[in-house]
């Protein structure tokens, strides 16, 4: 097969020929995902190990309390899931009466965390590895320390200026007293710790064991209504992507709560216009891409949410003379201020 690799962009980057890839944003957790394809696993392996590894190595960025999503091709279908959490059952729309958001730092913030339950699901229904083999990476590096990479050091040191110190995040991710340079050596053996008492009991102790127990009591102390009843009750969501056709393509993405729909939506804008006949990177194609995504997202923004509480239906925000009135509002010419449309109300069902 011939290949014309003229790369339209200024770059040294060039394609990577290989049965299989991993590719992550740091070079540690790509590392942690090769390992796994060579000890025999398969490409779920490799991703978990990789994400498990992101919690040490770009700890500014996520971390082990984080959500999860993903969507896996099995062979036959695709099939999603939905590892977000919960927010605490004892919370109430008073309890942030006059507030204009809900605080973004601290427990006020904080939802049931729901990556640990899906890296395990994950596992469990398409892994072939054991589960404790993808955790040795990123515990080794917890423990034995790495080399902090400029672009981490950058956002350590940007994170260290939002997130509250006094939460225990001085004491665990500000050695010194500072955050780490780029090439410094960062340990942390409590983070070791956590990560091997997950692997060890295939996440319950994260939300039925001593994790569970230490999360909770620091947040009660704090002032914040998380019962080891929440951690307890937490479980993923197996979910049908919702999908949308775009020039030859179908792009899939999870149903909310989350905010994947926002793209299918903005997609099913841009198909009242001939993009394809612009060049990629001119004034005409961008401006049409960003205003579909504002459109989307006064959308998103009004109507998605847990899906016990939405009172219109995904496929009506997909609905195509919907998404076509929508296009309508995009003027060529100038940027708009938009706000939320007004989808057609269908009915459905939840179990």
């Amino acid at each position: 097969m011939n290949c014309d690799w003229r790369l339209p962009y200024p770059s040294r980057r060039q394609p990577i020929l290989a049965r299989n890839a991993v590719a992550t944003s740091q070079p540690l957790a790509v590392q942690a995902g090769i390992s796994m394809l060579q000890r025999g696993g398969n490409a779920v392996d490799a991703a978990l190990a990789a994400a498990i590894a992101l919690t040490v190595v770009e700890p500014c960025s996520n971390g082990i309390g984080s959500d999860l999503f993903a969507i896996v091709w099995d062979g036959r279908e695709l099939i999603g899931l939905n590892g977000s959490g919960r927010a605490p059952a004892a919370v109430t729309p008073q309890r942030y009466a006059g507030l204009e958001e809900i605080p973004p730092r601290g427990w006020e913030a904080v939802t049931i965390p729901g990556a640990v339950s899906a890296w395990a699901a994950l596992s469990q229904r398409f892994g072939t590895l054991p589960f404790a083999d993808l955790f040795v990476p990123a515990i080794r590096y917890a423990r034995d320390g790495y080399a902090v990479s400029p672009i981490v050091a950058e956002k350590w040191a940007a994170a260290e200026k939002v997130l509250p110190h006094d939460l225990g995040f001085a004491e665990h991710f500000l050695p010194q007293g500072r955050t780490p340079g780029a090439g410094e050596i960062w340990r942390c053996p409590a983070m070791a710790r956590t990560l091997e008492t997950i692997a060890a009991t295939h996440g319950n102790a994260f939300y039925r064991g001593e994790l569970a127990r230490t999360m909770v009591a620091h947040a009660q102390a704090s002032g914040a209504l998380h019962t080891l009843a929440d951690f307890a009750e937490h479980t993923v969501d197996w979910v049908a992507p919702l999908g949308i056709d775009y020039a030859g393509s179908t792009v899939h993405e999870i149903p909310p709560n989350g905010q994947g729909i926002a793209a299918l939506m903005a997609l099913g804008i841009l198909r009242a216009f001939d993009l394809q006949s612009l060049p990629p990177d001119s004034v005409a194609s961008q401006h049409l891409q960003i205003e579909a995504m504002k459109l989307a997202f006064a959308d998103a923004y009004r109507y998605v949410s847990d899906p016990r509480t939405m009172d219109r239906a995904p496929s009506a925000l997909l609905d195509p003379e919907y998404l076509a009135s929508r296009a309508r509002q995009i003027d060529p010419k100038h940027a708009q201020d938009f706000g939320p449309g007004d989808p057609p109300r269908v009915g459905t069902v939840y179990l």
